[in-house]
């Protein structure tokens, strides 16, 4: 791992070494890139700058489908020492892998992040996220222990448990989504728990862009202070960017990882500063090398140096969204995914139904309302309401957060 002091220069020039050896693997070893390049009438020698990325198409969650399970891979599988799964977008996962050097490089990534927050070898960290983020909630756990922290690893506990844990623990750092956050405060305050009972000092959130108003909320309530990182489940894990002492932005891994701003419309790259979708290409990931991936995400560089003086970029973390993905409880869902598995454990052909997220039993959840017409109505009620609890089960298990179906008449 490079240290942090490169200077800007050192770093652009690593950049390129690692991004020109990324594209030579990708061309070399996966049909689908090699096939791209000859397309675009390129080769890995024509990336002579970072600029030149630019001449290169993008990559998009629909690909990661196409090509399940291995078809990306640039590795052989007997190198493969771990595999990943997240919901994608279409009727098959996004599947990503890592090589022991990968894991060892994403390791040190998360421990990056976490100290930046605060968190040290006398810090005992507690993680808390839902099933569609338990692959973070392992790399979170190995960062930490590489700081020497003690972890508490992921489990499902209830909002009482989770308390207790943290009380009886002397948990000084959680590690979960704002969702949850928001849920332990009201549970804490409902249960008449003081905040000063509790060793708790930071909250790192992770999965979604958070505003000052709801930070401020938690930092006030809880006596903590909250930091944000951002990840994607592709590419490959949650510290992709994370918030300094200065909260001035977050500092993008780009050491390891090329940041791009373009305009979701025209596809070209906006000016520094300005709002666009983030799209991001893996430079030291050896199994499973992403090319200008799309994230769907906006954010905006930010051009002001940070007090911290790291050479890394900033950049902020916007709300909005290029698609029409839902985020719940941290987790990205794909409404057209949802609505195909609909499609396929209904054997209706576009059930109508309408897809929300609302707080239900302590926690956000996926809420679908399917209107029951004539390719739904069973005479035997029973057998309905069986449907709909397999359905939902099943679902839970694709999208990775609870899932509750209810049926309301036609509209």
């Amino acid at each position: 791992m490079q240290p942090l002091n490169l200077t800007i220069e050192d770093k652009n020039q690593l950049k390129l070494e690692r991004l020109q050896t990324t594209l030579n693997r990708a061309y070399k070893n996966v049909p689908f890139h090699r096939n791209r390049f000859i397309e675009s009438s390129l080769l890995p020698e024509n990336i002579l700058s970072l600029q030149d990325i630019e001449k290169l198409p993008f990559m998009d969650r629909s690909h990661l489908g196409i090509h399940y399970p291995y078809g990306l891979f640039a590795v052989p599988l007997r190198d493969i020492v771990r595999i990943h799964t997240a919901s994608g977008t279409g009727t098959n996962p996004s599947i990503s892998g890592y090589t022991k050097a990968d894991l060892m490089i994403w390791q040190k990534l998360v421990s990056r992040s976490l100290e930046a927050s605060g968190v040290t070898s006398m810090d005992i960290l507690q993680i808390n996220l839902p099933p569609g983020l338990a692959n973070w909630g392992r790399d979170y756990k190995d960062g930490a222990e590489n700081i020497g922290a003690s972890v508490i690893p992921n489990s499902p506990l209830s909002l009482a448990k989770t308390l207790m844990v943290l009380r009886d623990y002397k948990t000084t750092t959680l590690v979960t989504t704002l969702a949850f956050a928001e849920q332990l405060m009201e549970y804490m305050f409902e249960s008449e728990r003081n905040p000063n009972e509790f060793n708790l000092k930071r909250i790192v959130l992770v999965g979604e862009p958070v505003g000052r108003e709801q930070i401020q909320n938690l930092e006030e309530h809880l006596h903590v202070d909250v930091w944000l990182n951002y990840g994607l489940s592709e590419i490959p894990g949650p510290a992709i960017a994370f918030e300094c002492l200065h909260h001035f932005g977050m500092h993008i891994n780009d050491d390891h990882i090329l940041a791009e701003i373009i305009d979701p419309v025209t596809r070209e790259a906006v000016v520094s500063g300005q709002a666009g979708e983030l799209v991001l290409t893996t430079l030291s990931a050896r199994a499973f090398p992403l090319i200008r991936f799309r994230t769907g995400d906006m954010a905006r560089f930010i051009n002001q140096p940070c007090q911290c003086g790291s050479a890394l970029t900033s950049m902020e973390w916007l709300k909005e969204r290029v698609d029409n993905m839902m985020i719940i409880s941290g987790v990205k869902i794909s409404p057209e995914q949802v609505k195909i598995y609909l499609n396929h454990a209904l054997g209706v052909n576009e059930p109508k139904c309408v897809l929300e997220k609302i707080r239900y039993g302590g926690t956000e959840i996926l809420a679908i309302a399917l209107v029951i017409d004539d390719s739904l109505f069973s005479d035997e009620i029973k057998n309905l309401e069986k449907l709909m609890i397999n359905t939902s089960e099943k679902l839970e298990e694709l999208v990775g957060v609870p899932v509750k179906i209810t049926l309301t008449e036609k509209r």
